[in-house]
């Protein structure tokens, strides 16, 4: 059985773990979630009585997958019989794939697009159908009776013309869209129950993390596993209900009950209540935004550092770039506080970018990087992404464990592909890439050199495959589109080698991001702007003192140190109205900080 020294869990931690049954976790900010999810995975997989049985873990993000495996390998544990990862590419693996036949949509075979392809399909339909739609206007999301379309109401018939028209160019070309892989996940587990069956024999365990970004039809393909059971397998369900701020994706906090209703589990409700990260006059501020009855307390290094909490609403928008220059000057030079531990956080992309520019030319001898100043998209299912993780990264020993695994994706990828990988081992690969080299300084046209030379010297025609065409189109247009977008956006370096190598490289610069962004992550100084009614919270949710809350509640707890909330006054809010303060921040009575 997998043990551990004394002092790598606290009790409640422990207690959690060694729950035989199934655990209905709730864990506040900091309080080692991730680590206790670590922990339970490696003893679950050393409690395993055969080798056909396997523990699988749900993430909500493929980093996250990556950064838990990483792990619990490091613990020492065989990961063999672990599977881990998104939703999505658990449905695509476990279902999809090896059941497609039974679907009368897939029988005759199926690909997935990426995020570019829906894009680009949504830009040619909204240009079809008029009436002044734009690609976000798109939005929606399945559930087990239907969809949901997320734009304003108004707009929703018009919307759902055109959903109609692309779903049926979807289904006439049989591809496979990132929405649809869980709705025809959840038809077949529905409608042929002996896959529930199957898979609810094969599992002796499943954990969902960040259970309040799930949606309600994830809940539904993984309840019918568990169900189908017979309480064979257990269920380990960690999140934080009061950190749900994708509603507008179709994310929610199930309660215990509902889902042990629809799982036939019965859970043990058990909580993590005392936060390492971050001093205890933050947690005393983010417990403002708390929407839970349970107190929360800070625990670790930083417990009794003496935190600088600021917030300004009279800063005018003509000056913003200014103050947070100052801000962030204040706690890099001024308090020693490492680039790489400052956050700047706004609550949209479009504002977000127009800031970046400009802190970009107003500090210059810092690096930025962020989700936004990507090169090209995380797109986990693209043949050329696995490859271009192994490609931009350094053959060092610090890295052979990650960059072997990648390697072992690229193989099994090459054979969905068609491509014989007999003579191909995950050494071998590597040890091809490694002596690799390229003068070009261009990012993509640097990856694309070293995609020739990798194939040419495994002696594999890369156009011989279908697949791998259609992925590799797919790759270098999106990535190209990213490019021109940021380059005009005047993030100029953005094309550079350099710029595309630091996509997996830990971060080193000032962090840029929107606080859905940012989630899951944590610094020593956050500095928030545009922290204003109808952004936070969005002026298309429903429950807005609720939503307020979430998305406070979230930026603040990303803060082990500092924390400066900004509302900046006359930013314009149509052609005639301004953005006023945060209603639920402009009430918060605390006593904060005047940074000097």
């Amino acid at each position: 059985m997998f043990v551990w020294n004394a002092n790598a869990l606290n009790a409640d931690q422990v207690n959690a773990i060694e729950q035989p049954g199934s655990v209905f976790l709730t864990a506040c900010p900091g309080s080692g979630k991730t680590h206790t999810l670590t922990y339970k995975i490696a003893r679950e997989l050393s409690l395993l009585t055969s080798d056909k049985q396997r523990v699988v873990a749900i993430t909500y993000t493929h980093r996250a997958a990556d950064e838990i495996q990483e792990r619990i390998e490091q613990l020492g544990v065989d990961t063999g019989q672990l599977w881990i990862g998104t939703i999505h590419s658990f449905c695509l693996e476990w279902i999809l794939r090896p059941y497609a036949v039974y679907h009368p949509e897939l029988k005759h075979g199926f690909r997935v697009i990426n995020a570019h392809d829906t894009e680009r399909a949504h830009e040619l339909l909204c240009t079809q159908h008029g009436g002044g739609l734009r690609t976000f206007d798109c939005g929606h999301y399945f559930t087990s009776t239907g969809y949901v379309i997320s734009c304003p109401h108004w707009k929703q018939a018009s919307v759902d013309a055109l959903l109609q028209q692309y779903w049926a160019d979807l289904r006439s070309s049989r591809q496979v869209d990132f929405e649809m892989i869980l709705s025809y996940a959840y038809e077949l587990v529905r409608d042929v129950p002996s896959i529930s069956v199957l898979l609810g024999s094969i599992f002796a365990i499943v954990l969902v993390d960040e259970y309040q970004d799930t949606k309600e039809i994830q809940y539904a393909i993984l309840g019918a596993i568990l169900k189908a059971s017979m309480g064979k397998a257990r269920a380990f369900v960690v999140g934080d209900p009061n950190q749900a701020i994708y509603g507008s994706l179709g994310g929610y906090a199930i309660t215990p009950a509902e889902f042990s209703a629809l799982s036939g589990v019965s859970f043990t409700e058990m909580d993590l209540s005392v936060n390492y990260r971050s001093s205890d006059r933050i947690v005393s501020y983010f417990e403002n935004f708390n929407q839970l009855t349970s107190k929360i307390s800070a625990g670790g290094k930083y417990k009794n550092f003496a935190s600088a909490i600021s917030y300004d609403h009279s800063t005018h928008r003509d000056m913003l770039v200014a103050e947070v220059v100052r801000l962030i000057r204040h706690n890099i030079d001024t308090l020693g506080i490492p680039p790489s531990e400052v956050c700047i956080v706004g609550p949209q992309w479009l504002p977000l970018a127009a800031m970046t520019r400009q802190l970009v030319a107003a500090l210059p001898d810092y690096s930025f990087s962020g989700p936004g100043m990507v090169p090209f998209a995380r797109d986990i299912d693209n043949f050329w992404y696995k490859l271009a993780r192994i490609i931009l990264t350094e053959a060092s020993p610090q890295l052979y464990i990650r960059r072997s695994r990648w390697a072992g994706e690229v193989i099994a990828a090459l054979d969905l592909a068609g491509i014989n990988t007999t003579a191909i081992t995950r050494k071998s690969l590597l040890r091809v890439s490694n002596g690799i080299s390229s003068t070009e300084t261009d990012g993509l046209a640097y990856l694309l050199e070293c995609f020739d030379a990798l194939f040419s010297a495994l002696g594999i025609d890369r156009t011989s495959s279908p697949m791998l065409v259609e992925h590799y189109e797919a790759f270098v247009e999106g990535s190209q589109r990213r490019i021109d977008r940021l380059v005009a956006d005047g993030a100029t370096a953005i094309a550079d080698v350099s710029m595309f190598r630091k996509v997996f490289d830990e971060k080193t610069g000032i962090t840029v991001s929107t606080i859905h962004g940012v989630k899951g992550a944590e610094f020593e100084a956050v500095i928030a702007f545009g922290l204003l009614e109808g952004m936070v919270p969005h002026f298309n949710e429903d429950d807005k003192v609720a939503a307020a809350n979430r998305l406070l509640y979230v930026i603040c707890s990303r803060a082990k140190k500092n924390l400066h909330l900004i509302s900046e006054a006359g930013r314009r809010r149509g052609q005639h109205n301004v953005y006023h303060p945060t209603d639920i921040l402009l009430a918060c009575n605390f006593g904060y900080d005047q940074v000097p």
